[in-house]
């Protein structure tokens, strides 16, 4: 074991180790929105219906929400380099069989797998987060892997319909199988869990030489970490703007751009892109102003407010300009990124050595939105569905989607609601009990 040293990593360090894990979200993140382009070809490869390509979509938030307690006590457990190593290789595994999936069946299990594998890659990336940087720095860093996370969706919008066509989806997914096996590989090679492994001090008072914790103590951190209200609050919250943004921009943005003004699936992709790159934006600049500012509320208000009356306005004007529409998404998308602020409140709202533990928690929120509304819109598409078909591929009007598009906003204000009742921290760390 190297001898710890009085001085902390460097900047640039604590950037390269953090890439890494954040490198892996990116891919998680393109898997998670790939089938938006690829709407068609998936439901004439498989014969789907808007429910069930709901479904296939959904089938990664499923995995990904039963992971994230589990993943924050394994990151407690474990640490970040062993839990993003396994995950990267079940992620890969899980894209190569989804390329070559024969049946619905195999493609159900391999978007599951993938689901599962990366759901390890955010809490993980939080935890190296909180070992590498100062705690001034926590809610910018969270808000930059949620950047890095919507540059792998902005990848599978225009760029992956680009890739679709040119070459099908079945080899440019094959393509991405590869691609997160030398993320794997990089993991392995170049991440490290606490400073002291490279020789530095670290920034937590759970130092790299202090005894672990016992697993019953860590699950036991589960039950203690739901007696904080804000926990709780903070659960739903995040996945009410988080689910609207997803079910969106991540599967029925781009027929319902298609078809309802008139797009090429190109260019309706590029629309849809904007939404996830404001929201890509979005997070580091309200998590950084957060921490500037030393308030959690007011901002995370400001973005609620903002979201709200803008998806109030996409899906209640239909006939908006394209100009103006591409306007409103970057100002719903942006102020979306608020969420991010989600993982610094909740880990101010519970004793430090909770952290991995209540990130987990509050990620599992976040995903349950589009995990719930994804193939809750395709079941409210289906039930107005009247009847119209396109090369075999069901069609929707506008009040079909309208339909599904108001249990997106009924969230989205529910988590406003909510927010009222949240404890501010003052970003502050609460003292154990």
């Amino acid at each position: 074991m190297n001898r710890i040293k009085t001085t902390t990593p460097t900047l640039r360090l604590a950037w390269t180790i953090w890439g890494f894990g954040a490198t892996f979200y990116l891919m998680g993140f393109f898997q998670r929105v790939a089938p938006a382009v690829m709407t068609a070809e998936l439901m004439q490869e498989f014969n789907l219906n808007a429910t069930a390509l709901g479904n296939l979509s959904a089938f990664y938030f499923y995995s990904y929400v039963s992971m994230q307690i589990p993943t924050g006590i394994l990151a407690d457990i474990w640490g970040p380099r062993r839990l993003l190593t396994i995950g990267a290789f079940v992620a890969a595994v899980g894209a190569l069989l989804f390329a070559i999936a024969p049946t619905i069946f195999w493609a159900y299990l391999g978007r599951f797998l993938i689901g599962g594998a990366v759901a390890v890659a955010f809490v993980a990336s939080l935890k190296i987060a909180g070992e590498w940087f100062p705690a001034r720095y926590f809610a910018m860093v969270s808000g930059a892997a949620l950047f890095f996370g919507i540059v792998g969706a902005v990848f599978a919008g225009t760029p992956l319909r680009v890739l679709v066509v040119a070459f099908g989806w079945r080899n440019t997914m094959l393509v991405s199988a590869a691609v997160t096996f030398v993320i794997c590989a990089g993991v392995w090679v170049v991440v490290r869990d606490h400073p002291g492994e490279k020789g530095y001090a670290g920034f937590t008072d759970t130092g790299y030489d202090a005894e672990k914790r016992s697993r019953k103590q860590i699950f036991s951190g589960i039950g203690e970490v739901l007696r904080y209200p804000n926990t709780w609050l903070l659960f739903v919250i995040p996945g009410g703007l988080v689910g609207c943004v997803l079910t969106f921009g991540g599967l029925w943005g781009v027929p319902y751009l298609s078809t309802h003004h008139n797009l090429p699936a190109t260019q309706a992709a590029a629309l849809n892109s904007v939404l996830l790159v404001a929201w890509a934006i979005g997070g580091p600049i309200f998590g950084g102003l957060s921490d500037r500012i030393g308030r959690r509320k007011p901002l995370y208000f400001l973005g609620c407010v903002l979201a709200v009356a803008g998806w109030s306005i996409i899906l209640f004007l239909p006939n908006l300009p394209i100009l103006l529409l591409a306007v409103m998404l970057v100002i719903t998308g942006f102020a979306s990124g608020c969420i991010i602020i989600s993982f610094a409140f909740a880990k101010e709202s519970v004793p430090a050595h909770l952290a991995g533990t209540v990130n987990g928690v509050i990620n599992m929120g976040v995903i349950s939105g589009p995990t719930l509304l994804q193939p809750a819109v395709g079941w409210m598409l289906d039930r107005n569905w009247n009847g119209a078909l396109l090369q075999g591929v069901r069609i929707y009007d506008l009040a079909a989607y309208r339909a599904g598009f108001l249990l997106m906003l009924g969230w989205a204000l529910l988590s406003l609601a909510l927010l009222f009742f949240t404890r501010e921290t003052r970003c502050r760390q609460i003292l154990p009990k």
